[in-house]
């Protein structure tokens, strides 16, 4: 049975809106530990428009030596936002992120709304809980056959 999205999905997502500074992100960030934010439209406050991450921070600030209580999460964020379906199968999903070379994906509903996150962690994590669930049963095998040819 496939696994989808939503089966282990993290619902409870940080967010902040494009007129945010890039500073209040930041300390959002830390004070969740986390290392993106979903921005959100600021009038359709469940509408995702973009993600902010801790590297949009320091590489486009930062390392710029820019100060970040002066410009907005707008200025910095990615928006080229790459959305996935709650009910996408967990493999559909690695290839999306595989394709577009994301290390998560925003989750929307069929109405757009913000729905939850997925991040590269959050797979790695069912596919270690998949292979060793297989390599336990591979070790079942070997036990059958050792216990059926005393």
């Amino acid at each position: 049975m496939p696994t989808r999205l939503k089966d282990f999905a993290t619902s409870l997502v940080a967010v902040v809106e494009p007129d945010s500074s890039a500073l209040a992100a930041a300390q959002l960030m830390r004070r969740h530990h986390i290392g993106a934010l979903v921005v959100v439209d600021a009038n359709e406050k469940s509408r995702p428009v973009g993600v902010l991450t801790d590297r949009d921070l320091v590489l486009g600030l930062m390392a710029e030596g820019l100060d970040p209580a002066l410009f907005t999460v707008g200025d910095i964020m990615s928006v080229e936002l790459v959305v996935a379906n709650p009910e996408m199968d967990a493999m559909d999903a690695v290839q999306l992120m595989r394709v577009n070379r994301l290390r998560r994906l925003v989750l929307v509903n069929d109405a757009g709304q913000l729905a939850g996150i997925v991040t590269m962690e959050d797979v790695l994590e069912l596919l270690t809980r998949e292979l060793a669930s297989l390599a336990v049963g591979v070790l079942g095998a070997r036990d059958r056959e050792f216990e059926t040819r005393k």
